[in-house]
């Protein structure tokens, strides 16, 4: 007979005869390729995202200073690489580029457009953003009502603040409040418009511009406006306002934005945020297909393990290894695709879930809009037939010993287990064991970003070596638990410990998931929870002051810190920015640019208000040029007091600073700790929005939240609260800690919780999935077992102790592995060990059990009857 007509025949009686046990494999190939699906459309809608097009919607092209900051570096093996990333604060292009630009062939207008926050105070300290009329063309922004405004005292505003034209309003801008007349209302968003002049003035950056819109003339294409522009500028040579003051690799020429592009010229958040979410949704998109990979292999393979008698059967009779091969890939084609297909279908809206999670917890910006074309929904289909690749191979992979026999030797090698593995998978398991604690080694050596991914890195391994070794582990699970069994069990506890003990393989098979779900969901868990308790202790420990303003918009006038000084009672006032920086460096020989959060804090008074906990150096000697760097930072970089740290800030702006001190609290207040004029210098609004105060010693902090308050304020707001302040700006008793938090936070955070959701109910299903094709194999064993006397409940009693050995091997094993990298990446990161809440701990206690009695009891209930 042919290899195909009977491969054919073959893979479809085996199908419909085994329907019971491919049903736990259809439901995990279901999720595997939802889960796929869904993480592949996240970083291709991610990848292909853009910022939002709003103000500049009109506006055929837009002419900004590049934001990207590039590091390049030699790579070990020669030539070179380049790293680039995203820069957090505004550059500004000269005001000169403006008349440059009219004067350009084929530009019919070319508008200047800068912005700056707005405080309503006549609206209880409502945020907004200004800017001027002229500009509002570009968008285009229309008039509802009124008309635009033609004096330095009036203004245009969007329906947000609720007021008319006519209505006067008080408005804070530029560090002082002025009472401005409203002439029109706009169809704008959260904005003030002011007069071509005023904007200018109170943007408070008259010599630069942060973006020229530019409308083409009749005729003109946009890519013909392009290129003259462009020639227009590099002619000119024109550079960006920091070009001077650039790293070396930088472009500051400024970019002309067309199409969808001109959206990153006004959304500056919206670059950083799709490059720190495409870097999350990739690695864990590789987790799950790591794991992904070990569950469809270990469900494949122990369906076939049920059928290995089958299987030889037909090798015996005379079937060809082709056949057998041809039978079993068909008969796995067959099954795996509609799953496969469901699953790519379901990964769409699931998609969409996603990404409006993100969006409404705080991870995605509002001004960054993923793509969503019709056609990347056909890259579901690639993820499909992966899913079908690698049930196929692993099919192919496991009838490969029967295949290979021969004819009168394969009952014989199906009859039984074997006693002895291949030498070789046991050598491949304890190199991935090894390589996993080095990586959890490197960890230890590294900090923040670089000792995550190394700890990550430990335990995917690990896992992987574990599941190598699943019959070692379950044969040494089988040993430790024989003695109590047998000992302490009676009847059912030796059958158990019979059964366990000449089922090496079928109990590793049944422990490998336990151990990867346990290992990855502690992983996950407990580094967020180690880092997000040990951050809140050490905020906890550096907050000294008793006071705190907080402000929006605009924040209070500089004269108003000035007048808190000088009130009796307080000792010192600490001005604090938050800002960010970034830091060039190397991992594996490739260049890196890793962006890191950071504060500018007021010296003078910093040990009274916060205690960063002094290392080395001195805080007194934190001044222009200098900085204080976190002791672990330090220690990976090799620094100490006097050295010179090469730093680029928010702005693209590199500085060589030296390190006047090094601090322990990094973990709350950062890596990096600023003076506040050396941080301010590189802020787009250098806003007084976070001010702690302290009290002198004997001072009533009650009493002296009052007092400030009355300095503070133009009248009170009620006479209920005499110290409400400024409107936006608030007075606080016990002020919350101080901590810095990093931009891709809430966006690992709610991925984390994706992933671990996701993941470990996935690799729950597996677990009971895999005990399920365990239990309906051993249905025939358990029938012989009543023939020969044993009763229901000693069966029933050795099936829950075998649930018990799987439950608990599986557990300690997983913690094992997780305590490795967990460790390591602990000590590393906040010189700790690893903390896991306990609930938390309790819940993947109860869940691994109740899995594992299900999974054994539920298959075995026809053979106990």
């Amino acid at each position: 007979m042919r290899a195909a007509p009977a491969a054919v025949l073959l893979a479809e009686r085996a199908r419909r005869t085994h329907r019971t046990a491919w049903s736990a494999v259809v439901v995990a190939l279901t999720l595997v390729s939802l889960l796929l699906g869904t993480f592949a459309l996240t970083v291709g809608a991610t990848a292909f995202g853009h910022a939002r097009v709003e103000r500049y919607a009109a506006a055929d092209a837009v002419v900004a200073a590049d934001p990207t900051t590039r590091y390049r570096a030699d790579l070990w093996g020669g030539g070179s690489e380049t790293a680039e990333t995203t820069l957090t604060e505004r550059i500004g292009v000269p005001w000169q580029t403006v008349g440059l630009l009219r004067k350009v062939d084929g530009v019919r207008a070319a508008v200047p457009d800068s912005t700056f926050p707005v405080t309503v105070e006549s609206a209880g300290g409502l945020a907004l953003q200004g800017g001027s009329w002229e500009a509002a063309r570009l968008a285009p922004y229309a008039l509802r009502t009124g008309r635009a405004p033609g004096a330095a005292d009036e203004v245009v505003v969007s329906p947000g603040p609720g007021v008319l034209p006519g209505d006067r309003v008080r408005l804070r801008a530029g560090g002082a409040a002025r009472t401005f007349t409203v002439v029109g209302v706009a169809d704008s968003r959260d904005a003030v418009h002011f007069t071509a002049g005023e904007a200018r003035r109170l943007a408070g950056h008259p010599g630069t511009v942060d973006a020229i819109g530019l409308l083409a003339g009749p005729g003109v294409g946009t890519a013909e406006l392009r290129a003259r522009v462009r020639t227009a500028l590099d002619r000119a040579r024109v550079q960006d306002a920091r070009a001077e003051v650039r790293a070396a690799d930088d472009v500051t020429a400024p970019r002309v934005y067309t199409g969808d592009g001109r959206g990153a010229a006004e959304q500056l958040a919206a670059a950083p945020a799709r490059s720190a979410l495409l870097a999350m949704c990739g690695a864990v998109a590789g987790t799950v297909l790591l794991v992904s990979v070990l569950v469809i292999a270990s469900l494949v393979a122990q369906a076939l393990r049920q059928r290995a008698g089958e299987l030889a059967l037909l090798r015996a009779v005379g079937a060809a290894p082709r056949q057998l091969r041809a039978a079993v890939g068909r008969e796995v084609l067959r099954v795996s695709v509609g799953p496969a297909l469901f699953g790519a279908v379901a990964s769409v809206p699931a998609c969409f879930g996603l990404l409006g999670l993100l969006r409404s917890g705080g991870a995605l910006p509002s001004g960054f809009e993923p793509a969503t074309p019709a056609w990347l929904s056909a890259g579901v289909l690639l993820t499909a037939g992966l899913t079908v690749g690698i049930a196929r191979l692993t099919a192919f992979l496991g009838c490969e010993p029967i295949a290979r026999a021969r004819p009168a030797a394969a009952l014989g090698a199906a009859a039984a287990e074997p006693v002895k593995e291949r030498p070789a998978r046991r050598i491949t398991g304890l190199v991935l064991l090894a390589l996993g604690i080095s990586a959890a080694g490197t960890a230890t050596l590294q900090s923040g970003a670089v000792a995550a991914a190394a700890a990550s890195a430990a335990a995917l391994t690990m896992v992987v070596g574990c599941a190598v070794l699943g019959p070692w582990i379950a044969r040494g699970a089988s040993r430790v638990a024989a003695g109590p069994l047998r000992r302490f069990g009676g009847p059912a506890g030796r059958l158990a410990a019979a059964e366990s003990a000449t089922g090496a393989r079928r109990l590793g098979a049944a422990i490998t998931p336990v151990v990867l779900v346990t290992a990855f969901v502690l992983v996950q868990l407990a580094a967020g929870a180690t880092l997000s308790r040990a951050g809140d202790e050490q905020a906890v420990a550096a907050m000294r002051a008793d006071l705190a303003v907080t402000a929006t918009g605009d924040g209070p006038a500089p004269g108003a810190l000035d007048r808190l000084r000088g009130a009796p009672g307080v000792a010192a006032v600490n001005d604090v920015l938050r800002g960010t920086v970034i830091l060039a460096g190397r991992e594996a020989g490739s260049p890196v640019l890793e962006r890191l959060p950071v504060l500018g804090v007021t010296p003078d008074d910093l040990s009274l208000t916060l205690a960063p906990g002094l290392v080395e150096g001195s805080f007194a000697d934190l001044g222009p040029g200098t900085v204080s760097v976190g002791r672990d930072r330090a220690r990976s970089m090799d620094l100490r007091p006097g050295d010179r740290v090469r730093l680029r800030f928010g702005d693209g702006a590199e500085r060589s600073l030296r390190v006047a001190a090094v601090h322990e609290r990094s973990l709350a207040l950062g890596d990096f700790l600023f003076p506040r004029t050396e941080l301010a210098a590189h802020l787009t609004a250098p806003r007084s929005t976070e001010v702690l105060i302290a009290a002198t010693p004997g001072t009533d902090p009650a009493a002296l939240r009052a007092r400030l308050g009355e300095r503070l304020a133009t009248a009170p707001a009620s006479p209920a609260a005499p110290a409400a302040g400024l409107a936006g700006v608030s007075l606080h008793l016990d002020p919350s800690p101080v901590r810095v938090v990093a931009e891709e936070q809430r966006a690992g955070e709610i991925l984390g919780d994706v992933a671990v959701v996701a993941i470990g109910a996935f690799t729950v299903i597996a677990v009971l999935s895999t005990l399920t094709l365990i239990g309906v194999g051993r249905r025939p064993a358990l029938r012989l077992l009543r023939l020969v006397g044993a009763g229901r409940a000693q069966l029933r009693g050795m099936l829950c102790a075998e649930a018990a050995l799987v439950a608990v091997a599986g557990l300690v094993v997983g913690a094992g592995v997780a305590m490795v990298p967990l460790t390591a990446f602990s000590f590393a990161t906040a010189r700790t060990m690893p903390y896991l809440p306990p609930l938390q701990g309790l819940l993947i206690v109860g869940v691994v059990a109740v899995t594992a009695a299900a999974g054994t009891l539920l298959p075995a209930r026809r053979a106990l009857r």
